[in-house]
């Protein structure tokens, strides 16, 4: 039985002849002795030993790989995508600005007060006539000053004579009083406008000679 799997190819047959074929004719030499140590004498018997040749590998055919095809998967249907509903935006409420520091009240600014001018009683147009020296005064040499406290209104006469300082004697102080309350006077302006206003007028009796 030939080994399993051996396989006979005519390489290895025609191998197999020619060892036979030289194992005959060195056979045949040798039987005949004058032919055998002739040859022995001349050279020695060189023998060769034919190598059987290397089995060619068996090619075998590639197996075929099954091809795997890809399955197509079903397509997906994609729900449709749901947004949700804009918000309206929120209005943006600006920041209350922080109140300005106080400010140090300023002194409202006031125009100079308009000059007044004073009642006007000794003006010679007013002809304005000096008290009378009482006679008893006279006689008994009473004289003196007196300062009168006048109110003098718009229309330019005495609302009210009063006596500030008196001259010592009462008969010199009324003959003062009585005359200066019949006198005219400039009254006292505020610009332009008439006022009601205080004067002082002195009236002096004073002897001669």
């Amino acid at each position: 039985m030939n080994p399993p799997n051996a396989i006979i190819t005519p390489n290895r047959i025609g191998a197999a002849v020619a060892v036979g074929l030289h194992a005959a004719v060195l056979g045949a030499l040798l039987s005949y002795a004058p032919a055998r140590s002739a040859l022995l004498s001349v050279t020695p018997i060189m023998v060769d030993w034919l190598a059987a040749p290397k089995p060619e590998p068996v090619v075998e055919p590639p197996n075929p790989r099954p091809v795997h095809r890809p399955i197509p998967r079903p397509v997906e249907q994609k729900a449709p995508l749901q947004t949700a509903p804009a918000e309206s935006p929120s209005p943006i409420v600006a920041p209350t600005p922080p109140p300005p520091p106080p400010t140090e009240p300023v002194a409202a600014v006031q125009s100079p007060p308009t000059a007044i001018t004073a009642p006007v009683f000794d003006a010679a147009y007013l002809q304005n006539p000096s008290p009378a020296y009482p006679t008893l005064s006279r006689r008994l040499k009473e004289q003196g000053k007196v300062i009168l406290r006048v109110r003098v209104n718009p229309a330019g006469t005495a609302d009210e004579v009063q006596v500030r300082t008196s001259s010592g004697f009462p008969r010199l102080d009324e003959s003062a009083r009585d005359t200066v309350a019949h006198w005219r006077f400039a009254p006292a302006r505020r610009g332009a406008e008439a006022i009601s206003e205080w004067v002082l007028i002195p009236v002096s009796f004073r002897l001669e000679g």
